[in-house]
């Protein structure tokens, strides 16, 4: 077997198998039921202490960022080009039908993420620096006792492998396959690069380089400068991209309906909306939908709790909230909208999707090319990939430290943000197929230790919500 297909089968056959589909489902409608389903009762509430007080300002005290920045830290990571790219792959692999399963796995997903920074913030604790820190090793760690170390060391070394793919490869790929196709849409054409077996552009190479340079000099700057450059670029990068779908959407009016039908329909039957492309079947869609919604939103990955853990809020009920909101912003909301003008662009003749094969966002722009035509929609879709990869690149680069911290110390960081730095420009020329299944098949492995820890202390979430709002009342 090559690498590609040993990483493939890692993806689809061990990591997101069977098994991790139904704990990952399952873990967010046992909270749901334990919960009364508040995901979707306090999903007002959550707005309204979430995204309502964006504008209010707090102070954050020395090692800690505010619950604003905390949120647009962990959803810079969480609206990436998981959002563009991975949503694009899910629906030309699994059909339509995938965009119904990310639903899924976002409305239980929502009660899940919530669960996980209820838990990441009440067992923080601080490092040598004065930092908040917490994530699911150290909630397995203070909150199962000594015992379940190796459990932690485990979802840490799944973490740090996952920080260079879902965190690094996948998203400076991406970045490097946007600004090669936007320079030629200009007719801008580069030398080939042929290295170790690996044919790639010029262009790739300096974006590469570029990034890698962004990238150091703010993962040097460290935590306050994360969550400083996080809180701009989240709001002005996810608005941009929402009201350009929304027009192009509009724009084709007569096409949503047919394409929430193949949504519907697919999502059972995929083989009756696209035929027999790849074999397409139930379980097929069920895990594109699944595992690309989970790789977009992060529920129970264990990911954004960390960013959460360096909050200024000290009730972790309230910091919940914000991975409520996460979640939906991210699938419910920008994860549909790109789904939509992929399935649109189809109906309308504007693109052809070829089912059963991969495809990245090149495809968004060639669809969005009928409205703003085809120079315009790529700087578009090329600006929000940039943007969106780039927010991704910075949280998880803090997401790889705290893990690698946790496994040895403060004063070796220095070590794993150089090799992270190093490995952006690796990602700029490696095949997109192969990195996007290295970085989903550590996704899976990650989430296996976490979702076994929450399900475990899934007692104190309970009893941590249920004193919250009982005193509200």
């Amino acid at each position: 077997m090559s690498f590609g297909e040993i990483v493939s089968f890692l993806d689809n056959e061990v990591a997101w198998g069977p098994v991790l589909l139904v704990l990952l489902v399952g873990t967010g409608l046992y909270f749901s039921i334990r919960t009364g389903f508040m995901q979707f009762r306090k999903l007002g509430y959550a707005l309204k202490n979430t995204v309502g007080k964006a504008f209010k300002k707090t102070k954050a005290e020395k090692g800690e960022l505010t619950p604003w920045q905390s949120m647009t830290t962990a959803l810079a990571a969480t609206v990436g080009t998981g959002s563009i790219v991975g949503v694009t792959g899910a629906i030309a692999i699994g059909g339509p039908g995938a965009i119904f399963w990310m639903w899924v796995s976002a409305l239980v997903g929502m009660i899940t993420k919530y669960a996980e920074v209820v838990l990441s913030v009440h067992y923080r604790e601080r490092n040598e620096k004065g930092e908040r820190v917490g994530g699911p090793m150290y909630y397995i760690k203070n909150g199962l006792g000594a015992k379940w170390k190796w459990l932690a060391v485990i979802f840490c070394l799944f973490g740090i492998l996952a920080s260079f793919g879902i965190g690094n490869a996948t998203q400076v790929n991406s970045i490097a396959s946007s600004v090669e196709s936007t320079a030629s849409a200009f007719g801008i054409e580069t030398a080939q690069i042929t290295f170790m077996g690996s044919t790639f552009s010029v262009i790739r190479l300096i974006t590469g380089i570029v990034l890698a340079v962004i990238v150091a000099l703010v993962v040097i700057g460290g935590l306050k400068t994360i969550g400083s450059v996080t809180e701009k670029m989240v709001p002005f990068m996810s608005i941009a991209y929402i009201v350009a779908g929304l027009v192009f959407i509009f724009s084709n009016f007569d096409q949503i309906g047919t394409a929430f039908g193949m949504i519907f329909k697919g999502a059972f039957n995929p083989s009756s909306v696209i035929g027999g492309a790849a074999g397409a079947t139930l379980l097929t869609v069920m895990q594109k939908g699944i595992s690309r919604g989970c790789f977009s939103n992060e529920a129970g990955l264990g990911s954004a709790p960390i960013a959460h853990a360096s909050t200024s809020e000290t009730n972790p009920v309230k910091q919940g909230m914000y991975g409520i909101f996460e979640v939906f912003v991210t699938s419910m909301i920008i994860c549909t909208i790109t789904g939509l003008i992929l399935l649109c662009g189809h109906n309308a003749g504007g693109i052809t999707i070829n089912w059963g094969e991969g495809a990245d966002g090149t495809l968004v722009a060639a669809s969005m090319g009928s409205v703003f035509g085809e120079k315009i929609s790529v700087i578009i879709v090329s600006v929000c990939l940039i943007l969106f990869s780039l927010s991704t690149i910075i949280s998880w680069s803090l997401y790889g430290t705290r893990c690698f911290e946790f496994i040895a110390n403060t004063k070796v960081i220095f070590i794993y943000k150089i090799v992270f730095v190093l490995f952006v420009v690796v990602g700029a020329t490696l095949k997109l197929d192969v990195a996007w299944s290295m970085a989903s098949a550590f996704n899976g492995f990650m989430a296996i230790p976490n979702l076994i820890a929450i399900l475990l202390l899934s007692p104190v979430v309970i009893k941590l919500t249920k004193e919250f709002f009982g005193k509200k009342q």
